[in-house]
């Protein structure tokens, strides 16, 4: 089955490399409401986008996002931030303290739950803003690295309490249009999607999902030595690398405000 929808996400792949051609204000405002009519939870719309137009600090994310000098070259940039300020700076208002300890309960702030939450809505309505973009020909890139840093990106970004950058997207008109575009391969569905309850894969089903990526990056070696090897280097290049283990130490100092 397919549908103009259904085109727009499967051939939509990461820009980096933008022509120098601004985005109309239109095509700005379309992207902002599509991320904006994105699902949310009990209607909260517990995120803040902010439009970074300044070129010196597009210029500073460049640097702190892990020195990727193309999103200073981005003609729209947008930071999505999980918000739980504006409600909570909401309840404050009304006076809800006062009304808890009428009703015996115990006021709290913003905890664990509450940042999922808001995460959850930010990441939404970001992913609603790349399809609209896409729809028009602009291309996207999504900037994970806004969570490293946090101390910095909180200053640069003047950050509440209970406001973080859960990601960052980079937007523009691809400088080269190619009629063809290379996908990026997925995992096949049966190693994904499950019925009712979750399914850990076997040795065997490991090395079936990951064939066409080892047998492509390994050709010389056995199926199940060149699948270890992938998983060898994903794990050095991803999960222990300097940047990983920042964004796990920036995580905790994000956290710091939300447990108590």
């Amino acid at each position: 089955m397919q549908n103009s929808t259904l085109s727009v996400i499967e051939n939509r792949r990461s820009t980096r490399n933008y022509a120098s051609t601004p985005l109309t204000g239109e095509e700005k405002a379309a992207i902002l409401h599509a991320a904006m009519r994105a699902p949310t939870a009990g209607n909260l719309m517990l995120y803040s986008i902010l439009e970074i137009e300044d070129q010196a600090l597009k210029e500073r994310l460049a640097v702190t996002c892990d020195h990727q000098p193309f999103i200073a070259k981005a003609p729209f940039v947008l930071v999505f931030l999980a918000d739980y300020q504006r409600q909570y700076d909401y309840f404050q208002y009304s006076e809800v303290e006062q009304k808890s300890h009428e009703k015996g309960i115990t006021p709290r702030p913003p905890q664990e739950g509450d940042l999922l939450l808001a995460c959850c809505d930010a990441l939404i309505a970001a992913q609603n803003a790349v399809i609209a973009a896409e729809s028009l020909g602009i291309g996207s890139c999504y900037i994970g690295d806004i969570l490293e840093g946090y101390e910095t990106h909180r200053e640069l970004l003047q950050l509440p309490p209970y406001v973080l950058p859960i990601t960052m997207l980079c937007f523009g008109r691809p400088a080269v249009v190619k009629a063809e575009k290379r996908l990026t391969p997925r995992y096949d569905p049966a190693y994904v999607i499950f019925k009712n309850t979750y399914q850990r894969l076997s040795g065997e089903e490991i090395d079936a999902m990951m064939r066409p990526t080892a047998e492509h990056a390994h050709a010389d070696l056995p199926l199940s030595e060149a699948v270890k090897a992938v998983g060898q280097e994903i794990y050095f290049r991803k999960f222990v690398s300097d940047f990983s283990v920042e964004m796990t130490r920036s995580a905790r100092e994000i956290l710091k405000a939300w447990s108590v």
